[in-house]
């Protein structure tokens, strides 16, 4: 005769620690609270990617281009207190942020380029040009 323990909740706990697995790690931006917004589309010759960054000054954002794989990070900085008036409500999140990307083999990583207006980055990503003629190969 063999004794087996019962254990009810086993299961939901391994069930638990999978799906805990498959949950990426909060980074320093999802404890500060401030995430930007991100859109990404395609077009004929680049990709565009367009970061909701309002408040955050250019100096204090930071795009670089490594390994195929696009980095943007920075920091939106909290406003100076008015000293002589109390806050009722403060739904604005400040700190610091960093959002990756991976890149398309077809990105040309040298021609990438930023700019940044009215509290929106945009970033191109100029697609590689595409050879128009066949190379025939020969087999020895």
């Amino acid at each position: 005769m063999f004794l087996r323990t019962l254990e009810p909740f086993r299961e939901l706990r391994d069930l638990e620690n999978r799906l805990q697995k498959m949950m990426p790690k909060p980074t320093e931006s999802n404890v500060a609270g401030f995430s930007p917004t991100v859109n990404t589309r395609e077009g004929d010759y680049a990709y565009h990617i367009e970061v909701d960054l309002p408040g955050v000054k250019k100096d204090d954002i930071h795009v670089e281009v490594k390994e195929n794989r696009l980095t943007i990070s920075g920091e939106r900085k909290t406003k100076e207190e008015v000293k002589d008036e109390d806050y009722y409500r403060v739904e604005s999140s400040y700190g610091k942020f960093e959002r990756s990307f991976a890149l398309p083999d077809n990105v040309d990583a040298e021609n990438v380029s930023a700019s940044s207006e009215d509290g929106v980055l945009e970033v191109v990503l100029p697609k590689k040009e595409r050879s128009a003629e066949t190379k025939k190969v020969e087999v020895k």
